[in-house]
């Protein structure tokens, strides 16, 4: 039997696309979630929600907020509620760096992206410093900047090959 390696055993389930336009993403680490049995199946039908969500430590523990998971549709009385706060997974020494990196000002744990790692559901967890408004414009007007570079790269391109087939 030829076992799977890291790179393909991991499979995505939610990514958190405003994450990395609203923040400056500093530090990124890998955390366990504890999630029950119909949470785990929701998730394999790519049912959540990670706009809103964040982690805080409370406690010595990291607690994800505002991540919404939508109910299993066979479940029954044993469903979950959709917006429980879960705990996150993490080593005593991990969460004390990440309690540091927070007691700075402006500093969050924001979740990037969810997803099955050998079978078991990760967190990409980010230490995130938030943008401001015209820091965005400035990441929009890069991109445009880079897009009309490319465009007339393609398009000067196109006209050497004209010529060359004449």
């Amino acid at each position: 039997m030829i076992k799977p390696t890291d790179d393909a055993a991991i499979i995505t389930i939610i990514t958190n696309r405003e994450a990395r336009r609203n923040y400056y993403i500093i530090e990124t680490i890998e955390t366990g979630i504890e999630l029950r049995g119909t949470e785990v199946k929701s998730l394999r039908e790519h049912r959540g929600n990670l706009n809103d969500a964040f982690a805080r430590i409370e406690r010595g523990q990291v607690f994800l907020s505002k991540f919404h998971i939508n109910p299993y549709d066979q479940g029954n009385r044993f469903n979950h509620d959709p917006l429980r706060v879960r705990r996150l997974l993490l080593h005593k020494n991990e969460i004390r760096r990440l309690e540091a990196h927070t007691e700075r000002k402006g500093m969050a744990l924001i979740p990037l992206q969810l997803y099955f790692k050998r079978g078991r559901v990760k967190v990409e967890l980010g230490v995130a410093q938030g943008k401001v408004q015209y820091d965005k414009r400035e990441d929009i007007k890069k991109r445009e900047h880079t897009r009309e570079m490319a465009r007339a790269m393609a398009h000067a391109g196109a006209k050497a090959r004209g010529r060359a087939a004449r």
